[in-house]
């Protein structure tokens, strides 16, 4: 049984490779973007509850849009340098959290937080 459903668009192969795997391990369905367009078709098209945006690949400004547009999907963000100013202005735009690209799990257990996979995730 799938618990959540969840896209992403990332630069990096390697994390887009390690997302996939941890969201599949944890019950999800997964749903990779090679663009925005494609992203903000993908959100309703599979009724995600959760995007994962790598901040090379979009701006705070897309972030923005993006919680306006879907208010009930969680937008968790990595950049390979996070850093606290960064987290902070990704919430400002409307993102719940912001972490560092090579922390797969963690962005994982962030996007699925109030989901029925939040357990799965962190095991």
């Amino acid at each position: 049984m799938l618990l959540a459903s969840v896209v992403f668009l990332q630069r990096d192969s390697k994390v887009a490779q390690s997302l996939n795997v941890l969201l599949a391990q944890s019950l999800c369905s997964v749903y990779p973007a090679r663009s925005m367009d494609e992203l903000r078709s993908n959100i309703p098209r599979h009724r995600a509850q959760a995007a994962i945006l790598d901040l090379e690949a979009v701006s705070l400004a897309d972030v923005e849009e993006l919680s306006h547009e879907f208010p009930g999907v969680r937008l968790v963000c990595n950049h390979r340098l996070a850093d606290e100013r960064m987290w902070a202005a990704v919430l400002n735009a409307g993102g719940a959290d912001c972490l560092a690209s090579l922390d797969t799990r963690g962005l994982v257990s962030a996007a699925l937080a109030g989901s029925g996979s939040a357990q799965t995730a962190a095991a």
